[in-house]
């Protein structure tokens, strides 16, 4: 019984592997794979560069939205007042932050959505089968990092 088992296990193993084989042979011979160093596209954007200048005037609007909080809530003498301020301080505090992050966020997916249009635009041009990530390549592929850099800008 076992023997059978065995038999038929490896008989399924080989024939699993000649039908990879056989699909593989089927990938023609002029296949173009390129890779795209995503990171480094991003970060020399400058529409990244832009966005992170923007977060950084609107944190800075933030901090100084919360100081000016702090020096009424401290100003305010009666406790009732002062826990009444506060609470309103944090909603005005939450609601910006919270708008802060969805326009963040929106942005991000446009500048996304931006790069990878130019990506796909270059796969047409170059006449590229298949484009990766550098990252999960170990070999191979024409490196279109450097084109791409230059038409996000």
């Amino acid at each position: 019984m076992k023997i059978k088992f065995l038999v038929a296990a490896l008989s399924a193993f080989v024939l699993g592997v000649s039908v990879a084989n056989v699909a593989m042979s089927d990938a023609p011979a002029s296949y173009k794979v390129a890779v795209v160093d995503v990171q480094k596209v991003v970060n020399s954007s400058s529409q990244v560069a832009a966005l992170k200048k923007e977060q950084e005037a609107k944190s800075k609007e933030l901090v100084a939205f919360v100081e000016k909080a702090r020096k009424d809530v401290a100003a305010q003498a009666d406790a009732k007042k002062k826990q009444d301020l506060e609470t309103k301080y944090n909603k005005e505090l939450n609601d910006k932050k919270a708008a802060m992050d969805k326009n963040y966020a929106a942005k991000l997916q446009a500048i996304d959505t931006s790069i990878s249009k130019q990506i796909d635009a270059q796969a047409k041009t170059g006449q590229y089968d298949l484009i990766l990530a550098k990252g999960v390549v170990l070999s191979g592929g024409i490196d279109i990092t450097d084109t791409i850099t230059k038409l996000v800008k």
